[in-house]
């Protein structure tokens, strides 16, 4: 089943949140990469240019999708949702999260700025994540590159690091349930412990079996899962640059999960 070729692309971002692509650049990058069905997930934000749970863009369907961070207690996981139609507690979080986002950053750059004694030039927009303020680390004046001012500085144990403030694990299912057809764990194998991580599947829909993580990982832990939770099988590239289709649901898995979406 691994062996068979991705016919959708489940997981990826746009400059809405931390990602390269456009709406308008979508179609030609999902035909570059072999798909012809993406899920747009941005970090703690629904895309204000989608505009229902699935739409059509140059002959490539997109879904309206979200990926969302949750404070699970000894773990924080990241939900995705899929089939998004916003609703007013989805909305009221989302704003929350953003504006919590901004704040955050902020923090963060003065920080680095009084750490470091240089000035970042840098936007505090809705969607901003520590990856743009990595980016404005590299292009300044401050001797650390992308990957170092996670390293030394912004890093979950670095000097200038700010805590996100998450939703619980409950709050955060129950917000997606209201909005999303299919709520699903993101990337198990990314979280220290990743069968506590799949225990709570117990209450979503869906986990992400299909995922480029470049390293070993133990398959069978995700399909002890989906068979003991009746979960649907999905994936993607989690792409934040251009390359879609390295990663996603074969034909049979994302039959599936499409059976479950409205309008696919």
């Amino acid at each position: 089943m691994d062996d068979d070729p991705p016919v959708a692309d489940l997981h990826l971002h746009t400059t809405a949140s931390d990602g390269r692509l456009t709406v308008d650049r979508l179609p030609e990058a999902a035909r570059a990469g072999g798909v012809d069905v993406v899920a747009v997930t941005d970090h703690d934000r629904y895309h204000p240019e989608l505009d229902g749970p699935v739409v059509e863009r140059d002959g490539v369907t997109i879904i309206h999708g979200i990926e969302l961070r949750v404070d699970a207690g000894d773990t924080r996981v990241d939900l995705l949702g899929y089939g998004v139609e916003p609703t007013d507690a989805l909305t009221a979080e989302v704003e929350r999260l953003q504006k919590n986002r901004v704040e955050r950053a902020r923090k963060i750059v003065d920080y680095v700025e009084e750490t470091t004694g240089v000035h970042l030039d840098i936007d505090l927009h809705d969607g901003i994540g520590r990856p743009h303020i990595a980016h404005a680390i590299d292009v300044s004046d401050a001797p650390y590159d992308y990957q170092g001012a996670f390293d030394e500085l912004i890093g979950a144990d670095g000097p200038c690091y700010v805590p996100r403030d998450l939703p619980s694990f409950d709050h955060g299912v129950g917000v997606l349930k209201e909005a999303c057809a299919v709520v699903g764990l993101a990337h198990p194998f990314r979280y220290r412990d990743t069968e506590a991580a799949l225990d709570l599947c117990a209450d979503l829909d869906a986990v992400e079996r299909y995922y480029p993580y470049g390293y070993e990982t133990d398959v069978s832990l995700v399909d002890d899962a989906i068979e003991e939770f009746d979960l649907l099988a999905t994936g993607g590239s989690d792409a934040h640059d251009e390359r879609l289709g390295r990663a996603g649901p074969p034909e049979a898995d994302y039959v599936r999960f499409a059976a479950e979406i409205p309008g696919l």
